[in-house]
């Protein structure tokens, strides 16, 4: 009966019409003492089993960074002194993000159907409510993205991606030096008429090595030691500095 019940749901449910195909230029970024930041190309194509339908097929590659919750602050002019008036708790925020597409996102997205995938930046972020006596929160999330663009942690490349006779696809996203190790999320999403008809997900690794690596791991399995050795450091710094300054002088 259940060989039965899984062979009839296999005859009602299609095949998908298109499916993406993925690849990357590489699968993990290693952050050194020279990262100054990488290109990362993503590849792909189209797998179909009948022929192409009509309309424009759009493609759109998303790049998300570990996400984590974070307060954004306003300040305001008081007595002559600027001080924190406002605070909002944002939920849960990408640390990297970013968005390319085939076209304006407008125009190859829904609404809709960016409200279920969160695509976009603002759809990314995830922001539950503001704290009661703000009624302009949506500023802070507006500044939250302006920051960030001008950090080039957020990125919206629209008409970034290229498309070859709807089959063949690629572009390439920036990552800035200023990362934040984790995993970091890639998203396909082929959508026709504004609608989502396929996605393919895949992670992109970003980890420290070498000597910062072993800072790093320092720095949060033994603190103080890290703390001793930064002393050392500082007090020897100090003392070549001043011996060098004495041999200079004499």
């Amino acid at each position: 009966m259940l060989r039965l019940a899984l062979a009839l749901l296999l005859i009602i449910t299609p095949a998908m019409a298109e499916e993406v195909v993925l690849g990357l230029s590489q699968d993990e970024v290693a952050i050194n003492a020279t990262f100054d930041g990488d290109d990362i190309l993503i590849f792909g194509a189209v797998k179909r089993e009948k022929a192409i339908p009509e309309g424009p097929l759009e493609v759109i590659v998303t790049v998300a960074g570990p996400s984590e919750p974070l307060t954004v602050r306003r300040k305001d002019r008081r007595l002559g002194i600027w001080v924190n008036v406002d605070a909002v708790v944002i939920d849960e925020a990408p640390s990297f993000y970013a968005v390319a597409s085939t076209g304006p996102l407008e125009e190859v997205l829904s609404n809709t159907e960016d409200l279920r995938h969160k695509i976009t930046i603002n759809r990314a972020i995830r922001f539950v409510g503001a704290p009661q006596g703000i009624s302009d929160s949506g500023s802070f999330t507006e500044a939250l993205i302006r920051i960030r663009k001008e950090a080039d942690l957020y990125q919206t490349l629209e008409e970034a991606v290229d498309i070859a006779q709807q089959t063949l696809f690629r572009t390439q996203i920036n990552l800035p030096a200023n990362l934040v190790e984790g995993g970091y999320k890639t998203r396909i999403f082929l959508t026709r008429g504004g609608k989502v008809i396929d996605t393919y997900e895949r992670v992109l690794d970003v980890r420290k090595v070498g000597l910062e690596r072993w800072l790093y791991n320092m720095a949060h399995e033994t603190p103080l030691l890290y703390g001793l050795m930064s002393l050392a450091i500082a007090i020897a710094a100090g003392w070549g500095a001043s011996a060098a300054f004495r041999v200079i002088k004499g």
